[in-house]
């Protein structure tokens, strides 16, 4: 009998963890929020030189990489779109595909995984890193909220910087894909890039920029909530800077997947 009941143990244990996290998640966000907003009248201010910081880290730095992948992202994209649509003969619309696939999703997505792998681990791993040599409670003992000093900076910068590095990608990914396309549709790459911003709509680039306020959120609360349940040491550290990368990742294809299903519909 009990080995028949096990796996439902099991899974009531895993979704009250879960449900357990996600409250955790939302308590740090409303936390975050109010020491963004009213710290100042609290004596707990969030200080800009640390928002300053945060955004060099996790927007300035991250430009080498994003450029990187957002040029191979273009130019892979203008490859496909020219040999798909070339059986049709409907060259003439890579354009407009290779435009809209890229603000709308692709340009997001691609900056979101990027930045989850860079930040979101280094969130998970300076906190932990706190964790275990008790810096995190010797920051409340002495009169210093956490949340204010670790989670609201970053995630002030997170929201800044990753729409800006969202609309970058999209610019540096059109380009490639017109490093590629041009040429095949017999058109310079100032007219490819022309007709691309011409054929664009507000919407278009609305819909990546607003996943990209909801990727840096979940980025950032699942970073600093991982890195503040770490136990065990550096071993404890090593996991969880993993399980934050992990679970980033999947939380961004999930909610991609969610805007596109509904924002398309």
């Amino acid at each position: 009998m009990e080995a028949l009941l096990r796996p439902f143990e099991l899974l009531g244990r895993r979704t009250l963890a879960m449900l357990a996290a996600l409250g955790y998640g939302g308590m740090l966000l409303l936390d975050a929020i109010r020491f963004s907003l009213i710290g100042w009248h609290i004596g707990q201010p969030v200080r800009p030189r640390m928002i300053f910081e945060q955004m060099r880290q996790v927007g300035v730095d991250a430009i080498p990489i994003v450029s990187m992948l957002a040029m191979t992202i273009g130019i892979m994209l203008g490859i496909q779109f020219i040999a798909a649509l070339s059986e049709f003969g409907a060259e003439s619309q890579v354009i407009v595909a290779s435009a809209k696939s890229i603000t709308r999703e692709f340009g997001a997505l691609i900056t979101g995984i990027v930045v989850a792998g860079r930040s979101g681990s280094a969130f998970a791993a300076r906190l932990g890193s706190m964790m275990v040599s008790q810096e995190v409670d010797a920051l409340a003992v002495t009169g210093v909220e956490p949340v204010r000093y670790l989670v609201a900076p970053a995630l002030i910068a997170m929201l800044v910087m990753l729409p800006c590095l969202t609309l970058f990608a999209d610019l540096v990914a059109i380009i490639g894909a017109g490093l590629y396309s041009a040429g095949p549709l017999d058109m310079s790459l100032s007219g490819y890039l022309w007709q691309s911003l011409h054929l664009l709509t507000p919407r278009d680039v609305w819909e990546g920029v607003s996943k990209s306020f909801v990727f840096a959120t979940l980025i950032t609360l699942i970073g600093c909530a991982t890195g503040f349940s770490v136990t065990g040491g550096a071993e404890g550290v090593g996991r969880a800077t993993t399980r934050a990368v992990v679970l980033s990742i999947s939380a961004l294809v999930i909610a991609d997947m969610l805007f596109s299903y509904f924002l398309n519909r």
